[in-house]
């Protein structure tokens, strides 16, 4: 029996209705998707902190959660991990024709292989029964990742910026309503304004070819490492973290973007 055999048995014992764990039996897609989001989420961070063991136990968590969806899809009558895996088979094959198919060339660059993806991806909705809209989509993904999605839709129908230097203008414009908003303070209004100024940064990173879900991430770093030198530099000078410390936690804080950040590049390199 091979190593995925063996898995896809243990989930079927994990959901035999009378032998298997009561947890396990219990769950729906629905109820483990947050779970899958979370491993996905894992996985990211061993991939960022080049921590090949935990790297592998992540992959291994994120490929539980697809057997165990799988698993209920089977017993619904719906689908097989066997048909999940022949259907993303033949996709690969489909949009990598330049790999696989009779003309093969490997010279193409990554804007002409992206414009044959999209082509492709094209092509096999419109054998699809019905036709995709932006409204038939749910509010399951990130907020981040939904408005790229969102933006791309329109995109394909025309509607876009033609230039970023126009998303620059627009991410002024909404800066500046968001500032009236504050001044007015109408949460309500404040909560509006700011969701639409997060959308023209989106907005900003799909037209950079950027992704801004990796670069908040790496935001998040960034701001960790720093502040960690800040808490350790206050504690080394036997100063209490407060507000009154303010203008000396921003000292350490401006040293941190050199010594921090400079340690953190080099790290880089070495990997």
């Amino acid at each position: 029996m091979s190593a995925i055999e063996s898995l896809l048995q243990v989930m079927e014992d994990l959901r035999h209705p009378e032998n298997g764990c009561p947890w396990d039996i219990r769950q729906t897609s629905r109820s483990i998707a947050g779970h899958t989001l979370d491993e996905t989420h894992e996985l990211i961070d061993a991939i960022e902190r080049d921590d090949t063991e935990n790297l592998k136990e992540e992959l291994g968590d994120l490929l539980f959660n697809i057997v165990f969806h799988a698993r209920i899809a089977e017993e619904k009558g719906q689908f097989d991990f066997d048909d999940v895996a022949r259907d993303i088979t033949d996709k690969m094959l489909r949009r990598h024709p330049h790999v696989f198919g009779d003309a093969r060339d490997q010279q193409w660059s990554d804007e002409a292989l992206a414009q044959q993806w999209q082509a492709v991806k094209q092509q096999e909705k419109a054998t699809r029964t019905k036709e995709h809209t932006l409204a038939d989509d749910s509010g399951a993904n990130s907020a981040i990742y939904r408005a790229r999605q969102i933006q791309q839709e329109a995109a394909k129908s025309g509607f876009d910026w033609p230039d970023i230097g126009l998303v620059f203008d627009k991410l002024e414009e909404e800066l500046a309503e968001l500032k009236q908003a504050f001044s007015s303070g109408d949460k309500d209004a404040i909560s509006d304004e700011l969701g639409d100024l997060m959308f023209v940064c989106v907005n900003l990173a799909r037209h950079a070819r950027v992704s801004a879900e990796m670069s908040l991430r790496r935001t998040n770093q960034k701001f960790q490492r720093r502040f960690a030198y800040v808490q350790q530099q206050m504690q080394a000078a036997g100063i209490n973290m407060n507000q009154r410390e303010l203008d000396q936690m921003e000292r350490f804080w401006q040293e941190s973007k050199i010594h921090v950040d400079q340690q953190a590049k080099d790290d880089q390199k070495q990997t």
